[in-house]
């Protein structure tokens, strides 16, 4: 290998790829490979007993998937289901589930140089999930750790 192709890798942050969705006007972004795949809205069907931010369940190609709120886990209001509604099909702590979002707009490549620590914004319940914020274009993205998503209630009922 020649010197100067050692000091170019030396240079090249690692890139990683972020799916990036929008809440309540608000943009967020998953690291791409939690994420198995991005459907269309299909109604859900309500599991009585459920905990309050899992909608209930699809059927996916023939397995049960288990549908959880994101704007209910940060908070936000309920809002009418749209054309533009998705559920990620998303790999978190070992379990395939969906998560309900307003809508999901493209792939973004970020280098650790991009990503700002999250500020301190007390003991919000959805700070939990934060991992960083990064400046894309002039827009801020929050940058969301879905494996702390769920609860100990939520695991229990995916497991059941």
């Amino acid at each position: 290998m020649s010197e100067n192709q050692e000091e170019y890798e030396a240079t090249v942050a690692p890139v990683t790829q972020w799916l990036t969705f929008v809440l309540a006007n608000e943009r967020y972004a998953v690291k791409v490979v939690q994420v198995q795949e991005v459907l269309r809205y299909t109604p859900i069907a309500p599991v009585p007993g459920a905990p309050a931010d899992v909608l209930g369940i699809i059927n996916l190609r023939g397995n049960v998937v288990t549908v959880v709120d994101a704007r209910g886990k940060f908070g936000m209001p309920k809002r009418e289901i749209d054309e533009f509604t998705r559920i990620m099909m998303m790999d978190v702590q070992g379990y395939i589930i969906g998560v309900l979002v307003d809508t999901v707009t493209e792939v973004i490549d970020l280098k650790d140089e991009d990503v700002e620590t999250t500020p301190d914004v007390g003991n919000s319940v959805s700070s939990l999930f934060i991992q960083g914020i990064a400046n894309i274009n002039n827009v801020l993205h929050i940058l969301v750790n879905f494996e702390k998503l769920l609860t100990e209630k939520e695991l229990e009922f995916l497991t059941n």
